[in-house]
C-alpha cells in the first residue's frame, strides 16, 4: 500500500491533485481542504494517502494529515458512505470539526456536506459515536480538546505524532489535564498523557 507521497505538486484540480514523484505523476483524489493545504502548483508537498482497490479500479486518495486519513477510514466504514461522500464531509468539516460534531451528536453539521441527507447524517453520528467513544469519555474532555484547542489540543497533536490514535490521545490528554489542573505546562501534560495512554 502507498502510505504517503513526497514530491512536487504539478496539478491542482477541483477534487484531485497530481503529485510528481521523481518523474512519475500520481493522480490523487482529495478534499477541498487538503487541496488548499497543498499550496501552489510547483511547490514541494507531502501527502498522506489511502489506496482504494476494487474489481474495476485502483485509486489513490490523499490527505493533508494522518488525522484526516483516519477520519476518511472511519467515515467510509459507515454503510452508505463511499469515498466521494467521505471526501465531501472532509471538504466541509476539518477533522477536529468532525470529531466535535460526532462527540456532540450534531447531525446538522454533518448534513451540511454534499451528498449527506438527514438520515445518513444521523447514521454517521450514531455509528461513529460508538466506534470513537473514547473521544467523549470524561466531563466533556474530548469536546473541549477539539473545540478549544490550546495547550490540550497541542498535547493531543503531539501524542498523535507519536503514533497514538485520535481517541486514545484525546482521552489520555483529558485525564492528564484533569489531574494536573489549569496551570499545567505542555511538557508536563504530554509526559503525563503518555503515561496514561500506556496504562
Amino acid at each position: 500500500m502507498i502510505a504517503h507521497l513526497k514530491g512536487t505538486l504539478s496539478v491542482s484540480g477541483l477534487d484531485h491533485a497530481v503529485i510528481d514523484v521523481n518523474g512519475v505523476g500520481y493522480l490523487v483524489g482529495a478534499s477541498s481542504k487538503t487541496l488548499q493545504a497543498l499550496g501552489p502548483v510547483g511547490g514541494s508537498v507531502t501527502i498522506h494517502t489511502e489506496m482504494l482497490v476494487a474489481e474495476d479500479f485502483i485509486r489513490l486518495v490523499g490527505f493533508a494529515s494522518a488525522d484526516e486519513r483516519e477520519w476518511f477510514g472511519l467515515l467510509t466504514g459507515v454503510q452508505g458512505v463511499g469515498a466521494r461522500v467521505a471526501l465531501g464531509i472532509l471538504s466541509t468539516l476539518s477533522p477536529d470539526e468532525v470529531r466535535t460534531a460526532i462527540a456532540r451528536g450534531d447531525k446538522a453539521s454533518v448534513a451540511r456536506a454534499n451528498g449527506v441527507g438527514p438520515k445518513l447524517a444521523q447514521r454517521i453520528v450514531m455509528e461513529l459515536k460508538d466506534k470513537v467513544g473514547g473521544i467523549a469519555i470524561g466531563p466533556g474532555i474530548g469536546v473541549t480538546v477539539a473545540a478549544e484547542g490550546g495547550i490540550e489540543g497541542d498535547a493531543v497533536s503531539a501524542l498523535q505524532n507519536l503514533g497514538f490514535r485520535p481517541p486514545e490521545a484525546a482521552t489520555a490528554v483529558g485525564k492528564a489535564a484533569e489531574e494536573l489542573g489549569a496551570g499545567a505546562t505542555l511538557d508536563a501534560l504530554v509526559r503525563l498523557a503518555l503515561r496514561k495512554a500506556s496504562q
